[in-house]
């Protein structure tokens, strides 16, 4: 089972970790531009987003490859 994620960048990452990297880095102000969904352009707060992102897939794939791209 180990080796089953050994290929996906992401795995033992946290959707919230991800998050706050990206508002650290770009600021809401920002992160809004990049992917223009609301949760990001009004009154954006974490614990509204991850609930946003945790049912909406395409906008997580979004952060997701936003976060791949930013992340060295």
């Amino acid at each position: 089972m180990e080796g089953k994620q050994t290929n996906n960048p992401l795995h033992g990452i946290k959707l919230a970790d991800i998050l706050d990297y990206l508002v650290e880095k770009y600021g809401w102000e920002e992160l809004g531009q990049r992917i223009n969904i609301r949760c990001f352009t009004h009154e954006p707060s974490v614990k509204s987003s991850l609930k946003f992102l945790r049912r909406t897939p395409w906008a997580r794939e979004k952060v997701e490859q936003l976060y791949l791209k930013s992340n060295p």
